[in-house]
This record gives structure tokens, C-alpha cells and sequence, in this order.
């Protein structure tokens, strides 16, 4: 299993504690115990939840040439596609089956729920001609058989039992209120220490105004602690961060909790802090939240109560609120089910500002950015107008990061 450097095993990690180890590597130690000895069957929840890239395509590697049964739960929709062969869909109160992998699933699931509305939309469509007939010429003496023969037709017509899909779509939509300028960012020999380890060393990179940038490493520490610095609430050791003064920024930490720290405030309460005086009235705010899954008295929840995807969902509205024109979102698919990862997905690609970002989810960075920036122990790699994929699979530009990781050695 790889580990800091491509192909190495996690050696390292041998003379600490599982408690001392980084989320990282306890998930890679969680699997080495799960994979050895060739199970018969191997059940995952969520395995990619805190890996690096590398050790994602490992493992995705490694269950492709699985000779046994895999049955994975994830998120991550790359990986389901890299990996599956089947998919168990989980709805309207069954389970079915779907060969296939997850955009297989994705395509058939929603055909076959068009087809199935469309079918009862004609059906509909022919009650209500035949109700009508019959009700117009049922006491005509002239019409009374086709009348008759209408209502038997009408008794043997049956609507499909359509009930309703369990999956919930936030509605999610930023929107901006001032224009960007002609700067957007320029970060200069950034280097930060933290407890006595260098996490960033001479991080140099510009994005423009309308980039979206993805912000990639091995270490969650640096991209983190990059994104902390962007956002004003870390100062780097040395160096300078740039940002064009026509700039209005919005950041979502990785870890949101000290905003949920007053668990007097109800979620209505707590968001109206953020809204304007237009904004602040309980119809706006609960429709507001309505959009985000809040409905009715959930939006009377004491913030102490909200479990991890609830307090996303809540950040996103505040986000949204803010109307700014640059987004910074370390790690946003953090706690989110599936749905609210497509619907902020489609928000961030609709967005038409400025986004910095750090994800694990290979397809929410391929849809999304077209600015990589991978953050290495010995400086940075900055590619413009290049989709994730083009990143990885560019022999040039790996060989480069490549020889950065192991500089720092």
C-alpha cells in the first residue's frame, strides 16, 4: 500500500500508536487488516474517507484485480465507477439491482423513473378523455353503449404505484454581487511552521480571475494550512498573500465545529447572524433553509443537536448569504451524502467566479477546476487551463512533483 512516495509501503507508521497516526494512515492500517489473507468477501464503508489520491488509485487498483466479492458504501463517485460491477440501489422502499458500475446505475435509475411517470401521465391523460366521454353522453339513448363501453374501459386502466424517491436534492446556488477585477491572487514564497514541522516551504502560485483551483497534496496538513493562510486566519512564516481589492471572499473550513459552538441558537437564529436586514425575516430564512433540507421545525434545532452533514448544509447557506465572488472550500464534500454532493457539484461548475478548493473526490475536481496546484514539502506545482485528469496523467509534470516529494526526504 502506498504511502508517501509512490509504491512504498507505510513503514513508518510501525513505531506509533493507532492513536498517534494521522487519519491518513489509520485508514490504511484499517485496511491492510481487512484486505489480509484474500478474504472471500471484503465489506468496506466508505473506504476512500481520508485517503490521498495515491492510495485511492491503489486501491482501486488492487479491488479491480480482487478475485472475490467486493460490497463497498461510498461517496466517491470515480471510485465506484473505477470499481463496481453491480450497483444496489436503496429507494422507494426496495432494493434493486443494476449490472453496471455508477453512471450505469445513474442513467437506467432515471430512464426508468421517466418512463415509468411518462407511462402514468398517459394513462392520466386517457382516464380524463374517457371520465369525460362518459359524463357527457352517458344519458344519451343513442350513446349509451360506447358510454358503457368507455366505463369499462376505464375500470381496467390502473396507475402505476409511484412512491415518492427517499433521495433528497438540496437546492444550491451562489450567486455573486460585486464583479471581479483584473487580480485575482498571487501568493509568493509562502513557508509555514506548525509545532516545530514545516508544513509549506517556498509556495509560490497566481490564479486569475474566473479560475477555479484545486489545491492538491499528500499531506491534508499542507493543503489545509495553504487554505487557512488564504483565508486570513493563519499568518504564514514567511512570504506574502495577494488578493485583488475588488475580491469578497467566502471560506468553509475543513472543520466547522467552533462555528456550532453556541448550542443555545436554533439553526433559524444562528443564520439570521449572516443575513442582511432584506434577509433577516423568518419567511425568507425558512424558505431559505427549506432549500437546504430544513423544513418545517427542523430549522428549530439547537446547533448542539446537528449531525456532520447538517452543519455543512448550514455553511453552504451562510455561503450563499455572503454573495461573494471567491470561494475557498477546503474539503466541502466532508459529511455530505451523495445527493448534496451532486447538487453542490452542478452549484460550484454553474458558479461564474472565482473557487479554491481541496477535495479527495476525484470527479467533483475534474468537473470542477481547470487551475491545479499541487502543494509539495519543497514548493509548489502551478497548472493553468488543466483538468485534473490532464495533471495526473501529464509524465512531465509527475516526474516534477515526483522529484520534489523526494527532495524533502
Amino acid at each position: 500500500m502506498p504511502c508517501d512516495t509512490k509504491g512504498s509501503v507505510c513503514l513508518h507508521t510501525f513505531k506509533f500508536q493507532m492513536s498517534e497516526l494521522t487519519e491518513n494512515d489509520k485508514v490504511k492500517v484499517l485496511l491492510g487488516q481487512a484486505l489480509f489473507g484474500k478474504p472471500d468477501i471484503l465489506l468496506l464503508d466508505e473506504p476512500t474517507n481520508g485517503l490521498d489520491t495515491q492510495t485511492i488509485q491503489w486501491l482501486e487498483n488492487f479491488l479491480g484485480d480482487f478475485p472475490n466479492t467486493v460490497i463497498v458504501v461510498s461517496h466517491d463517485r470515480h471510485f465506484l465507477n473505477t470499481v463496481c460491477t453491480q450497483m444496489c440501489d436503496v429507494d422507494f422502499g426496495k432494493i434493486q439491482l443494476f449490472v453496471g458500475n455508477y453512471d450505469f446505475w445513474l442513467e437506467s435509475s432515471q430512464l426508468a423513473a421517466k418512463l415509468k411517470s411518462d407511462a402514468n401521465a398517459k394513462k392520466e391523460d386517457q382516464i380524463k378523455e374517457l371520465q369525460a366521454f362518459v359524463a357527457r353522453f352517458s344519458a344519451n339513448a343513442s350513446k349509451s353503449k360506447q358510454a358503457t363501453s368507455r366505463k369499462k374501459q376505464l375500470e381496467k386502466i390502473t396507475l402505476d404505484d409511484i412512491k415518492p424517491s427517499s433521495r433528497r436534492y438540496p437546492y444550491i446556488k451562489f450567486e455573486s454581487e460585486r464583479p471581479l477585477g483584473n487580480d485575482l491572487l498571487r501568493v509568493e514564497n509562502i513557508s509555514k511552521t506548525v509545532d516545530g514541522v514545516k508544513i509549506l516551504d517556498n509556495i509560490t502560485f497566481t490564479i486569475q480571475p474566473g479560475e477555479k483551483a484545486a489545491l492538491i497534496s499528500r499531506s491534508d496538513l499542507a493543503t489545509t494550512t495553504l487554505m487557512q493562510i488564504l483565508a486570513g486566519k493563519l499568518q504564514p512564516d514567511h512570504g506574502t498573500v495577494t488578493w485583488g481589492i475588488t475580491t469578497q471572499r467566502s471560506y468553509l473550513a475543513k472543520d466547522i465545529n467552533a462555528e456550532f459552538d453556541n448550542s443555545e441558537l436554533s439553526i433559524l437564529d444562528w443564520l439570521r447572524q449572516f443575513a442582511s436586514k432584506e434577509q433577516s425575516d423568518n419567511t425568507f430564512l425558512r424558505g431559505f433553509l427549506g432549500q437546504m433540507l430544513f423544513s418545517n421545525d427542523d430549522v428549530l434545532k439547537k446547533l448542539n443537536v446537528l449531525s456532520g452533514g447538517e452543519k455543512v448544509r448550514c455553511m453552504l447557506a451562510k455561503l450563499m448569504l455572503t454573495k461573494a465572488n471567491v470561494l475557498l472550500l477546503d474539503d466541502p464534500t466532508n459529511h455530505l451524502d451523495l445527493e448534496s454532493i451532486t447538487a453542490l457539484n452542478n452549484a460550484l461548475v454553474d458558479y461564474k467566479d472565482s473557487i479554491i478548493l481541496t477535495s479527495h473526490d476525484y470527479e467533483f475536481i475534474q468537473t470542477i477546476a481547470d487551475h491545479i496546484v499541487e502543494v509539495t514539502p519543497n514548493g509548489a506545482i502551478d497548472r493553468a487551463e488543466t483538468t485534473y485528469t490532464e495533471f495526473l496523467d501529464h509524465q512531465d509534470v509527475q516526474k516534477k512533483v515526483a522529484a520534489l516529494y523526494a527532495e524533502a526526504k
